[in-house]
């Protein structure tokens, strides 16, 4: 596996900043208006069989946007239900905003019991479209400082989010939403 994913981030380093918000055409607008980020990539609904919250089967869905500011991939994530979830967690705790930071991983579960053996534990784990799945990680803090999220580095994973970079490159700002796949 190469060092670093085609849109410029290295394995093992942070690759994604993920915020929750209550409306995501509205935090898109924001996003493409005050941060020139952008064009943003939008899954309308991500309830996958399987998934599992503190150790539970969950039903929480979410939709959710991605799209580049330069080379950091951002995910904003609205929740569209109020089943028990990391980020019903966060809104209960302290509201809207920033939610965690996504590692890129070529072993998702190795790179979990490695975090377990410094203290962290899994909040979450759900398959997800670009293969793989994901786990989110708690370290005590949780919702308080944010979650972990180790992203699998699969072949989709790193040709979908090239794909969103390279939209990013010298975009002009027209088709600020368009869909995921």
């Amino acid at each position: 596996m190469a060092d670093e994913l085609g849109f410029g981030q290295p394995m093992g380093g942070v690759a994604q900043t993920a915020f929750i918000v209550p409306d995501l055409r509205a935090a898109i607008g924001h996003w493409v208006r005050d941060m020139k980020a952008g064009p943003f990539f939008v899954l309308p609904n991500l309830l996958t069989p399987g998934q599992t919250y503190r150790g539970n089967e969950s039903t929480a869905d979410i939709a959710l946007a991605m799209g580049f500011a330069g080379h950091m991939l951002i995910e904003l994530i609205q929740p569209l239900d109020d089943n028990p979830s990391v980020y019903r967690e966060t809104r209960k705790l302290r509201g809207w905003g920033f939610h965690h930071l996504g590692i890129a991983c070529a072993d998702v579960d190795a790179a979990s019991a490695d975090y377990q053996t410094r203290g962290y534990h899994e909040a979450y784990r759900a398959a997800v479209p670009t293969g793989g799945e994901v786990v989110y990680l708690d370290n005590g803090s949780g919702p308080a400082s944010g979650f972990l999220e180790l992203l699998p580095v699969t072949p989709g994973m790193n040709e979908t989010f090239t794909r969103f970079w390279e939209a990013s490159r010298d975009w002009d700002g027209s088709n600020p939403i368009r869909p995921f796949g």
